[in-house]
């Protein structure tokens, strides 16, 4: 049984001391990550709580560190050290009323099995270190779902297109296609510069680090990054800025990002890649945001007809009225 824990001594199990679990991965729960399975399995614990054991190794699959990325596989034996939790703070804030209903306003489609919503950009998709609550919390207080988790993942200053499982069975089949690669994903774009026209492809792997204040960043490293491609077409030029559309066909952290700014076009907006000038000038014109927008998806439903299903997400305000603004200054 997933979950099913036994003490790793008996004396561990006399008293109610955080102990060390043993967890046997059962076959439905085969293909998720390491990190999303104990955060689902302990979930009265902060994740800073859970990530932290697995940076330092404390958690042990089949004998062996494993990253949070690890894909479970059936019959995995998972080491669970005792989990520890702080004492307790200031009580979190509620999603109320009011972010309640943009939340729900921003769903683009539902059935039985999963919710599509359009995600603003700034709202985190759960919530996290110094966020109290993001979109899953979120609809998990405005609904009655018994089950709501999320399919994958975007930036917190990304919009756009984002599943939400309904039920355990098409959390596991939507994310074995995101796994496998079969689902298409195309994001709106503006760069800053003037993109060139034969530049259709960026293969570059991309590493993940950390700088010395604690930041994460995302860096191409051909020697030990992981492998990441993204296709691009130009939409629509204006005077310093591109708007492009990216088709990632792998699904790395900050890759559409990292991919443009590596070719010298980073994009509008983005703080982390994006020189100190660029991000003034965008600024000087009222830029507000991450010029990102993840616009449309295809998949296969996870229902038994598997029918082949594409959604779109209408742009954000505000990426509508930079783009407008650009095409005034165009004409005038």
């Amino acid at each position: 049984m997933p979950g099913q824990f036994r003490p790793e001594d008996n004396t561990a199990a006399a008293d109610n001391r955080p102990r060390v679990q043993w967890l046997e991965v059962a076959p439905e729960w085969a293909g998720q990550r390491l990190d999303n399975f104990l955060l689902g399995r302990f979930r009265g614990i902060p994740k800073s709580v859970i990530y932290r054991v697995i940076r330092k190794g404390r958690v042990r699959v089949n004998r062996k560190r494993a990253r949070p990325d690890y894909r479970i596989v059936a019959a995995d034996q998972i080491r669970v050290p005792p989990l520890h939790v702080p004492e307790a703070g200031p009580e979190k804030a509620q999603p109320g009323a009011r972010v309640q209903r943009r939340m729900t306003d921003a769903i683009l489609y539902e059935d039985r099995d999963f919710l599509v919503v359009n995600k603003p950009c700034g709202i985190a998709v759960h919530g996290g270190s110094g966020i109290d609550f993001g979109l899953i919390e979120t609809l998990r207080a405005a609904r009655d779902d018994r089950y709501l988790e999320l399919v994958h993942r975007l930036d917190r200053d990304t919009s756009g297109v984002i599943l939400v499982a309904r039920r355990r069975s098409a959390l596991k089949a939507l994310q074995d296609q995101f796994r496998e690669k079969t689902t298409r994903k195309a994001y709106q774009v503006l760069v800053m510069g003037d993109w060139p026209d034969d530049l259709d492809r960026v293969d570059q792997p991309l590493r993940r680090t950390e700088t010395p204040s604690g930041e994460r960043m995302v860096r191409p490293d051909s020697r030990e990054g992981r492998s990441a491609e993204t296709r691009f077409r130009v939409l629509e030029r204006f005077a310093g800025y591109t708007l492009l559309e990216a088709m990632p066909i792998t699904g790395r952290t900050h890759q559409i990002r990292v991919h443009a700014a590596l070719k010298g076009h980073p994009v509008a907006g983005d703080s982390k890649y994006m020189d100190d000038a660029a991000l003034a000038a965008w600024r000087k014109i009222g830029g507000d945001r991450l010029m990102l927008h993840a616009h449309r998806l295809t998949l296969a439903s996870p229902g038994e007809d598997g029918q082949k299903m594409t959604f779109e997400a209408p742009l954000e305000e505000r990426f509508r009225k930079r783009l407008e603004q650009l095409r005034q200054r165009e004409s005038g």
